[in-house]
């Protein structure tokens, strides 16, 4: 086999991606179907390689799988204005500082049930009674 040419496994090895989520990728198109060799294995290149880098990438930072397919949409025609990716992000911000404020409301609630722990018995517990439906 061409040395230019990668296995499902040397991908997923070099991307720290799962074999399972590559095939996912190529499944629902974000990954494009590789050529197949004489034995009929998945033959990626380095454009493989780099599309799968940018996934991951966008992945880890929280972008859905639509956005990722967004994002490379337009990153595939070069000559598009980057508003359309502008506007991606700006929105995928706006969702994570609503996510933030959520934890931290979460928290406060969180503190307010610990700070009111007399570390009695359960019985006795806020947390535990907090916790329980009342019916």
């Amino acid at each position: 086999m061409d040395s230019s040419v990668l296995t499902i496994g040397h991908l997923a090895k070099q991307t720290g991606a799962k074999v399972e989520t590559i095939r996912f990728y190529e499944k629902i198109g974000v990954l494009p179907q590789p050529e197949r060799t004489g034995g009929n294995y998945r033959a990626y290149d380095i454009s493989h390689l780099n599309r799968l880098g940018f996934i991951r990438r966008a992945r880890e930072l929280g972008f859905s799988l639509d956005q990722v397919r967004e994002l490379l949409s337009v990153a595939d025609d070069r000559t598009q204005s980057c508003a359309a990716i502008d506007a991606i992000a700006n929105e995928h911000r706006r969702d994570v500082e609503r996510k933030i404020a959520d934890l931290q409301a979460l928290k406060v609630e969180l503190d307010s049930l610990i700070d009111q722990c007399s570390c009695g018995t359960v019985a006795e517990c806020r947390i535990i009674e907090s916790l329980s439906p009342t019916v």
